[in-house]
């Protein structure tokens, strides 16, 4: 076995233990809900609100939260032209969706978390931590795994929802979603095997790892900064490498 093969090996493994030792909820996961998903908790004059609606709301916000400081790290950290094109979209692509957070959260009584979930600060800790390949391996597996849970569950909210604010987020959360899976899978790294294992079969964590805390009384919403300087439009998503052979 060649040194370089050993040291893939050794990075894939680690991530395994990362993988195993985080977990992975549905970071969307609008079963997490407190009642009935479909239960209406709102008439707004944009249709009604549901407990689904306001969760997706809430959950979208929370992951840029996590997943733009990610990017940020992996335009600093990344060591492949790809992998800091990855932090590119994820920078852009979580401005855009915060900012259509908190556009439309005052219009329908909803208020944002100014921090992401213990668990996902967690991913941006574990990530931070590791330089070079690894750090490749690690944040672009751990997001693709996030991604792909939250694919189904924009699907699942774009078909059912009767809000229009909430369906014109999802739409916007499609495209963008959509986009990163791209850029994170052109990086070569990611595991397929893991992260479909992972997206399908999550551990059960405490509820409290999993929920954004509540911001301060009073606290200004925190904005994620737009990067129009990046030259990045997530909003069309990036198209898939073209296959060799």
């Amino acid at each position: 076995m060649s040194r370089r093969t050993i040291g893939t090996a050794f990075v894939v493994g680690a991530l395994g233990l990362t993988v195993a030792a985080l977990g992975y909820p549905a970071v969307l996961g609008v079963q997490n809900t407190a009642g009935s998903p479909s239960r209406v908790i709102a008439d707004t004059r944009y249709g009604p609100l549901t407990e689904a609606d306001r969760d997706f709301v809430v959950k979208v916000r929370s992951a840029g939260l996590w997943e733009y400081p990610l990017g940020e790290l992996a335009l600093k950290k990344g060591s492949t032209p790809q992998m800091r094109e990855a932090g590119k979209h994820l920078i852009v692509g979580h401005a855009g969706l915060d900012e259509m957070c908190r556009r439309i959260a005052p219009e329908l009584g909803i208020t944002l978390p100014n921090q992401a979930s213990p668990q996902q600060q967690q991913f941006v800790q574990t990530s931070a931590a590791r330089s070079g390949k690894e750090f490749d391996v690690t944040a672009a597996n751990i997001m693709r795994v996030t991604h792909g849970q939250i694919f189904p569950a924009i699907a699942k909210i774009r078909a059912g929802t009767e809000n229009t604010l909430v369906r014109q987020l999802a739409n916007l959360a499609n495209d963008t979603v959509l986009d990163h899976i791209t850029v994170l899978e052109a990086t070569g790294v990611v595991d397929f095997g893991q992260v479909n294992f992972r997206q399908t079969t999550p551990p059960k964590l405490p509820q409290d790892q999993l929920t954004p805390p509540p911001p301060q009384p009073g606290a200004p919403v925190v904005a994620l900064t737009p990067r129009p300087d990046l030259n990045i439009n997530t909003a069309s998503p990036a198209p898939s490498p073209p296959t060799v052979g």
